[in-house]
This record gives structure tokens, sequence and C-alpha cells, in this order.
């Protein structure tokens, strides 16, 4: 099965520590998934600059039927704390939204989908890529 959202259980997940020094600008750039099957961009978005949104640019099932390339999946309103809150996380996987929160931790960046209370979500932890990688390419 694809997994290019893959929720991690982590009920327990540090979210009170310290983000040593984390800033508004650290979660932009591009992401590789835990699973190494899809890269996903965060940057300013298009219709709302203060906003941060993710959305996958490679996908290593791009021009098959299984494809993600261009799938948009955060949104995020504000930055607080240490982390992007107020808007949604898309997991292509169940092809559900739900409230998300993500956050840049000792290089990584975390993304945590949750219904109703962050406590209570899942996190996958992605690594920042310089580049996205040549084959296969995505169309979109």
């Amino acid at each position: 099965m694809k997994t290019v959202f893959a929720l991690i259980p982590a009920a327990f997940l540090s979210l009170s520590a310290p983000a040593s020094a984390a800033g508004v600008d650290d979660a932009k750039g591009l992401w590789m998934t835990a699973q190494s099957d899809a890269v996903i961009e965060f940057k300013a978005c298009a219709d709302a600059p203060s906003a941060l949104c993710g959305r996958i640019v490679w996908d290593k099932d791009a021009g098959t039927p299984a494809d993600t390339c261009g799938v948009q999946i955060a949104q995020l309103q504000r930055y607080e704390k240490d982390a992007w809150r107020d808007g949604w996380i898309y997991d292509p996987r169940d092809k559900k939204k739900y409230k998300g929160v993500v956050r840049v931790k000792s290089g990584d960046l975390f993304i945590r989908a949750f219904i109703g209370v962050e406590v209570l979500g899942e996190t996958e932890q992605l690594k920042r890529v310089p580049s996205i990688p040549a084959s296969p390419a995505c169309n979109s």
C-alpha cells in the first residue's frame, strides 16, 4: 500500500519541548516522507501568502494510477508557539482532511494530523532534501 502520508502513532511526542530556535520559515522547502515515496514542498500559499501550504512535487508512483503529483496535502494559517497551526492536513490514502500542525525540530519536519485535540493525533517525521529526485518526474 502506498504511504505518501503514513501516520505513525505518537500520542506522547514531545509537544511541550522547546523547538530550539525554530522559526516561521524553517518549514519551507522540500521534505521527503518517512517511506521515501514522495517529496512535499512547503511554501507560502499562492492565495494566502501569510499561510503555509504543502504540495506533493515528487511521487515514486508518478505516471501510474496511484500518482499523487500536485496534490495539496496541507494548508496552515498561522505560525504560533513554534508551529504552523489553524488549518488542515490531507491524507491521500483515505482522501480525508484532518486538523493539522507542522513544526520543525532538530532539522526534521513533523506533520501532526488529528481529530479533536492535538495530543490524540498521529505524526509523520520528514527529512529535508536538497532537490527533487530526477525520476519518475511529476507532470503537474
